[in-house]
């Protein structure tokens, strides 16, 4: 069984997010940039599948420019067997990632496909279950444990009320959560061989696929600067200021 993994290129997670001076987009010059947090724990786990026995090659996937191919080879590091780029804007839709998404699993045949639940910087939640739609198969979401049995997964999910177990059919598309591993650090010796292993360069024409961005971005602003608070002597001028601000 094959694994396809999505990973996406994102600023790195203990970066302070700057905008640009014109409210254009995210400055991103000198930033460091890693994979996805929740893309990395989909990857830790099609590896931990693989060394179990119940999968022979896992591939990662990411949409983007060459800069993604950074970020492919830290999966190839991680342990990935093969890596295919995707040449695309940075800024998609879901619905159109979900689309290329679709023609690689035609192209590979995978028996899994393994999602971050969403991306720390557009928090859209979405191709996960676009994909399954589109692929017809069955979907998981929002994983924070799972196992596979012959052609049946079961995942435990994370819903509002609590934990949900749930079983799927095989292939079908699963997006994990934070909580159901914890990934690996890359080695050195890793990283050397990572260089040697494959990394395949297509382009949306190749998979036909057509960029379709029905939201349109206008201007970026950082959250407004948190007022300064006040000490109360009691719960009636508590109450009271919190009328005056129209709170109650």
């Amino acid at each position: 069984m094959k694994i396809l993994v999505g990973i996406k290129r994102v600023v790195d997670y203990n970066v302070r997010i700057r905008i640009k001076p014109d409210g254009s987009g995210v400055d991103t010059d000198g930033v460091k940039m890693s994979i996805n947090p929740f893309d990395e724990i989909a990857l830790e786990e099609a590896l931990r599948i693989r060394e179990a026995g119940m999968a022979e090659e896992v591939i990662v996937v990411s949409l983007g420019d060459n800069a993604c191919q950074q970020q492919l080879r830290t999966g190839l590091a991680m342990g990935a067997d093969r890596a295919i780029q995707v040449g695309a804007p940075a800024s998609l839709q879901p619905l159109t990632i979900a689309r290329a998404f679709m023609e690689v699993i035609n192209r590979e045949k995978p028996g899994l496909v393994l999602l971050g639940k969403q991306a720390i910087d557009g928090d859209n939640s979405q191709t996960a279950q676009m994909l399954a739609a589109l692929w017809d198969r069955p979907q998981a979401t929002f994983a924070s444990k799972m196992s596979l049995e012959e052609d049946i997964a079961t995942v435990t999910r994370e819903v509002d009320a609590g934990l949900e177990t749930i079983e799927v059919d095989l292939p079908a598309v699963i997006s994990v959560d934070l909580r159901l591993n914890e990934p690996r650090f890359v080695k050195l010796p890793d990283i050397m061989k990572a260089k040697r292993k494959p990394l395949d360069v297509l382009s949306l024409d190749d998979l036909g696929v057509s960029i379709e961005n029905d939201i349109q971005f206008k201007h970026h602003e950082p959250p407004p600067v948190r007022e300064k608070g006040i000490m109360v002597e009691d719960a009636a001028q508590l109450v009271a200021e919190l009328k005056n601000r129209g709170l109650v």
